[in-house]
């Protein structure tokens, strides 16, 4: 539920000289024009703020052809009983609009440049389900990443493989709970091949539960998997501060396995909420998983090397322990708020 407020989707079909996007998108981003403050636009509310929205879509989301053709737009409201599947987002939180382009000629290639997220939030996504003669394709737009080109034939393959690259890893390092167990795991110091071997058992179990989520094979109600990856953060932290070090090493493997499993499930949430097609699944689950790796070994990377720095001072250990204490307070406090508050 956290990424329904920056999430946004839609289907994008060609016929022809005609270009249709039903978008469904964060109400939030118009809240002005929501006059009854139900969080959605409705077919009169689109009506009379007509004249506001169809500047606004024109100038968020771009539309042009190879040979600089611009096309005619018109857009008008989608009853909400009518949204696709994979477009019902959020009740409340979000509206849905269909977008025809028209143009002049059939174009050849078709540039998207897509700029309809909230302001300021790197999360922010929006998937885009792409219907061309009879396939599906699907593409994730980012604040990173904001620009498709649609051939005749679709997107490329390695299009929509690095849309979920990109996205992979804005999650990571938007994820300052996984990042903050990750930090939690190096200050307990130790030998680059000790720490090899957590981080893989790390990433072994948590690229599982990630598979296995997505594909709706296991399910954990998501206010325990949250609520136990911040305990997660506390008890390994809280452990470098009482437990001697050799001892520590010796089974944080497998602590660090267990633990990763629910990280997992965590990672998969924005995946499943996405409801990306069952044809592309595979191809998107792969590119966000390696995504999600290549943003945490950026993170440790750089952790790793500053606490590598912080070995040739006498006050290392306080660092280390100072670390360790603000991820058990931040842990518990966020135990707390997940599990009883949110």
């Amino acid at each position: 539920m956290a990424h329904w407020a920056d999430l946004a989707a839609a289907e994008i079909s060609t016929t022809g000289n005609t270009t249709q996007i039903v978008l469904t998108f964060p109400t939030g981003l118009v809240a002005e024009m929501d006059q009854d403050g139900n969080g959605q636009l409705s077919e009169a509310e689109f009506h009379l703020n007509h004249a506001a929205l169809t500047p606004y879509f024109l100038e968020t989301i771009q539309l042009s052809d190879s040979q600089g053709q611009k096309p005619t737009v018109v857009i008008a409201p989608v009853d909400t009983a009518n949204v696709p599947p994979d477009l019902s987002i959020a009740p409340g939180t979000h509206s849905t609009a269909k977008l025809t382009y028209t143009w002049k000629e059939t174009p050849r290639a078709i540039t998207i440049d897509y700029n309809l997220f909230l302001p300021e939030v790197s999360t922010a996504s929006y998937l885009a389900t792409i219907l061309q003669d009879g396939n599906t394709q699907t593409f994730v737009f980012t604040p990173e990443n904001r620009t498709l080109v649609l051939e005749a034939e679709g997107a490329s393959f390695w299009a929509q493989v690095w849309s979920f690259i990109v996205l992979g890893i804005a999650h990571i390092l938007t994820g300052y709970d996984h990042l903050l167990f990750l930090l939690a795991l190096l200050a307990l110091g130790g030998s680059f091949d000790y720490l090899f071997k957590v981080v893989n058992a790390f990433t072994i179990a948590h690229s599982v539960t990630l598979t296995l989520a997505t594909l709706d094979i296991i399910s954990l109600p998501p206010r325990l998997i949250e609520s136990v990856i911040a305990l997660s953060i506390a008890y390994v932290a809280a452990e470098n501060l009482w437990r001697k070090r050799e001892k520590a090493e010796r089974w944080r493997w497998a602590l660090t396995f267990a633990f990763g499993l629910i990280h997992g499930m965590g990672f998969a949430g924005i995946l499943q909420e996405m409801a990306i097609p069952e044809s592309n699944l595979v191809i998107s689950l792969v590119s966000f998983n390696i995504g999600v790796e290549l943003g945490q070994l950026a993170f440790m990377s750089v952790a790793f090397s500053i606490l590598a720095l912080f070995k040739r001072f006498s006050w290392d250990k306080g660092i280390r322990y100072g670390a360790s204490l603000t991820a058990v307070a931040a842990g518990m406090y966020w135990f707390v708020q997940r599990a009883f508050l949110g």
